[in-house]
């Protein structure tokens, strides 16, 4: 006969979610590490009550902001390369309409989450009950179905027994690379409370197995062909290539065949920055030696990228005439793009076999192009550490942009002679050797992109498949929670910060040490950069007041009253004395470091396709829609 227990549906979750196991290569963890919760209306007396009663593995964190525990867990996932996840429990209405944001960024960056958002009464008896909203066309509407288009799997539990298939369902979803991303369960407040006598076996052990993916004999030999019959092939390592670990077979192949690597975002500290042909970031925040021998490339070989905008300068990195694409990815859809060949297996197997097959005495005929562009990158690299004000490089670079009355007005109001650029490339001199950096949006990811070398393995987490704005403190915080044995740090813009940072708080009240790089320009200059770019003024993008005069935060008393170590510093003197400090600190930290505005890098050999008024009272975009025009004539189209 079969046994059953008699358990809330909460509590089934619970229990189930506390069985749910992960193997990839022998490996075996618990999938699901811990739940981030705040309890409220539609979540404290069913998930709160079961996370109390029940005993189990899964670690506990009080979050502050829902979007904020929710970019935690996704950095906590990116961390912990897809192999264990966090849950995130939140109320009903704004509790759960906050999660809308970190489903997308889950789901742009292929990276699993469990959002378990409370939810109106199944019975509508109560209706309509507290921040219940309520729709003409249907009753069944409720705010977590905004989540429907951004979840890899969504369900709501409106019996307590559907609760077996919809888990079933779920974790099929987020153990698998290709459907990896997040996974909405919608809890009914009444439901949660609801017993049933479930089957004990619902709850044994449960092992969700990784076996990598081979490629065909077909896709193998065609594989082969295409490298051996080019002469200049380059290898982009995408976020799927750090996920399968392939980082070692890539350095292999690229040293033995002569073959350079190039990095996405997602992809870069998959290998080394001081690797020999580890060129570095490609695409619109790529450095000048990627940029630059992509062009020159007749084969692309993709490995785990989706070929954003990004990574491809809108489709014009490349020569469009004489490039061929091999892409090797688990999913078939990522890999039939650019019109490539498509290979679907896992990248570190598919690399695996085409090291074994592709003949010894293979060599590119790149001659000497690739010692040289490295050459000119390290001049260049060392030209942007030492900008200053009496650089007349840079003086050429901010002509047209920012008049230079204008950037000596910021110096003295900001207190502050540092360069955004130069300030980065001194910060990763000076961080200890395994920091984890953290970056999302703004100015820095493109100077992150190109300047930061990553001296270790996966200590690079940059959110760019959705560029949230405040991921960055809540995704350190994250990071610190995989990695306590590390330092974390986030490189934040004073916009992102001012978006979400209670995380912060959590960090303290865990003792989860993070520190906070906050790179303050006053303003979006990211955004500013991009209108005075395409013709317009400055408009909107800096942090000036009613008088128009601009507005200068004093972010350390902000930190301090969190209970954070902060320090504000405006030259390089201050900077390191503020980085020692906080090397001996066993407490989160802030660094307000204020910059002067204009002072990132710009693009190199690179162009991103965004949308221009094709009609201006003064004409002022007509170049600018003139080289679109161009650029766009020979892109790809597909």
């Amino acid at each position: 006969m079969l046994k059953t227990v008699r358990l809330t549906t909460a509590q089934a979750l619970v229990r189930y979610l506390n069985q749910q196991f992960f193997m990839i290569d022998g490996q075996k963890l618990p999938f699901v590490k811990g739940i981030f919760h705040i309890f409220g209306h539609g979540n404290v007396l069913g998930v709160g009550q079961a996370l109390l009663q029940e005993d189990s593995h899964l670690e506990i964190y009080q979050g502050k902001n829902e979007q904020g525990m929710g970019q935690a867990a996704v950095s906590f996932a990116k961390e912990k390369l897809r192999r264990q996840i966090f849950a995130v429990t939140t109320s009903v209405g704004p509790g759960a309409a906050n999660l809308v944001t970190v489903a997308g960024t889950a789901l742009a960056n292929n990276l699993p989450v469990l959002l378990l958002p409370g939810d109106t009464f199944a019975s509508r008896q109560p209706d309509p009950v507290l921040q219940q909203v309520e729709q003409l066309h249907g009753q069944g509407i409720t705010t977590n179905d905004a989540l429907k288009p951004l979840s890899r799997y969504w369900d709501r539990i409106e019996r307590p027994e559907q609760l077996m298939s919809a888990l079933t369902r779920a974790f099929e979803v987020l153990t698998d690379p290709v459907t990896a991303g997040p996974v909405t369960i919608c809890l009914p407040q009444d439901v949660e409370g609801e017993a049933y006598d479930y089957p004990e076996n619902f709850f044994k052990e449960k092992i969700h197995y990784y076996d990598r993916r081979p490629a065909t004999e077909r896709e193998l030999s065609t594989a082969i062909n295409l490298i051996e019959n080019s002469q200049r092939p380059i290898i982009i390592v995408g976020g799927g290539a750090k996920y399968s670990e392939a980082g070692k077979v890539l350095e292999r192949i690229s040293e033995k065949h002569n073959i350079p690597l190039v990095e996405t975002q997602a992809g870069k500290s998959t290998i080394v920055a001081g690797f020999p042909l580890n060129l570095g970031g490609v695409g619109v925040t790529g450095s000048a030696p990627a940029n630059q021998i992509i062009k020159e490339a007749d084969l692309v070989i993709g490995v785990g990228t989706r070929y954003t905008d990004f990574t491809t300068a809108s489709k014009t990195a490349f020569d469009t005439d004489n490039t061929k694409f091999l892409n090797i990815n688990v999913s078939r859809m990522q890999s039939y793009k650019m019109d490539g060949f498509s290979m679907v297996a896992d990248a570190k197997t598919a690399l695996l076999q085409i090291e074994s097959e592709l003949n010894d005495l293979y060599q590119t005929q790149y001659g000497d192009l690739l010692t040289s562009v490295i050459n000119n990158w390290k001049i260049e690299r060392k030209r942007l550490a030492n900008l200053n004000c009496n650089d007349k490089s840079f003086e050429v670079e901010i002509k047209d942009q920012f008049d230079e009355q204008k950037l000596a007005n910021y110096a003295q109001q900001l207190e502050t002679d540092l360069f955004q650029a130069a300030v980065l490339i001194k910060l990763n001199q000076s961080l200890p050797v395994n920091s984890i950096v953290v970056g999302a949006a703004g100015s820095l990811p493109g100077d992150m992109q190109r300047l930061w070398e990553a001296k270790t393995t996966n200590s690079y987490n940059m959110e760019y498949g959705y560029s949230t704005m405040g991921y960055e403190v809540a995704g350190a915080y994250g990071a610190k929670i995989a990695h306590p044995e590390k330092e974390v740090f986030a490189f934040v813009g004073d916009g992102s910060f001012h978006m979400l940072h209670s995380e912060l708080l959590s960090s303290i009240q865990y003792d989860k040490k993070i520190n906070i790089l906050l790179f303050d320009n006053s303003g979006y200059g990211c955004i500013n950069n991009l209108q005075m770019g395409n013709g317009m003024p400055s408009f909107g993008t800096e942090l000036t007041d009613y008088k128009n005069q601009i507005m200068s935060v004093d972010f350390t008393k902000l930190a301090e009253a969190y209970g954070a170590i902060a320090y504000s510093v405006g030259n390089m003197s201050e900077l390191e004395t503020a980085l020692a400090e906080i090397n001996k600190s066993d407490r989160s930290t802030l660094i307000h470091i204020k910059v002067l505005p204009k002072t990132m890098t710009d693009g190199y050999d690179s162009w991103w396709n965004t949308g221009i008024a094709e009609i201006t009272t003064d004409g002022s975009t007509e170049k600018f829609l003139a080289e679109k025009k161009e650029k766009l004539a020979g892109s790809f189209q597909y």
